[in-house]
Formats: C-alpha cells, structure tokens, sequence
C-alpha cells in the first residue's frame, strides 16, 4: 500500500477519532506530498518510494529545528506540539539503523568504493545516502563518514 493511501486511510481515522493534533501533522504531510505530484518535475501521479522518504525526513527535519528554537524560547507549549507531531510523522519511515548497522555499512561502502580521505567523502556520502534513507539520520551518517575517513 503507498504511502499515500496510508496517510488518507489515517486522515479518516484521526477525523473520526475528534484528534486534531494527529490530524494536523498527517495533513501535513499529505500536503508535503501533494506539493511533490503537482510539481513540474513529476511526469506521473506516483511519487517514487526514495522521494517519500526524502519528503518525510525533511518535514521531520523542519519540526526538529522548530522544536529546538521553541526549547531555547523556553515555549514548552510550542516545543511539545512540534515533538508530537515528529513522533506521528516518524511512525510512516522505516525502522532506524543502529549506529553500529550505520557504520557497518558506511564501512562496506569505503571498501567498495575504494575510498581512502575526505577527497571521497563526497562519493561515499552519495551511495550512504541511497543505501541508507528513511534509515538513518543525515546528521549521524556524515559523521561516520568523517570518522572513518579520517582513519
């Protein structure tokens, strides 16, 4: 089932169910991904797996920064309704890698690609990137990268 039906079939439930806080953040993404169908680069109505996924970290992304500047506001109201709606939102990504599976793989893909200082990180980071989305944090992965590049 694609994501999008998901998220209508879930839509539904959270009208039904009166919760509007789950309600905002699944509109949020189904507008996200609304956004994506009708842009100019999409030539049909299906958005590839890899582009929800890049879409869900993104709107993941945002609502942690948001949280951050409301926490250093000391806007604990703010700052929750971002975190809640990070928690919704996560629930659609895949499971995440532990950092040690992360390294494990960044590893292979040093050996693979024959990567030997930062001159590479850049070809390491572009297949880590495809191998690893929806599973791990961007953040967390370039700094793997880096750590094991600088070996």
């Amino acid at each position: 089932m694609s994501l999008e039906i998901t998220i209508n079939n879930d839509i539904k439930s959270a009208m039904l169910a009166k919760d509007k806080d789950k309600l905002e953040a699944l509109r949020a993404v189904k507008a996200a991904l609304l956004l994506i169908k009708t842009g100019k680069d999409t030539a049909t109505t299906e958005i590839p797996a890899e582009v929800e996924l890049q879409t869900l970290q993104k709107l993941i992304k945002q609502r942690k920064e948001a949280a951050e500047m409301y926490k250093s506001q000391n806007r604990k109201d703010l700052f929750d309704i971002e975190m809640f709606q990070v928690s919704i939102i996560e629930k659609y990504l895949p499971e995440q890698l532990s950092e040690e599976e992360i390294k494990t793989i960044i590893q292979q893909i040093i050996t693979e690609t024959g990567a030997i200082g930062m001159k590479d990180m850049g070809k390491v980071m572009g297949l880590a990137g495809k191998q690893l989305i929806g599973k791990a944090d961007n953040k967390i992965v370039a700094a793997f990268v880096k750590e094991l590049l600088a070996i």
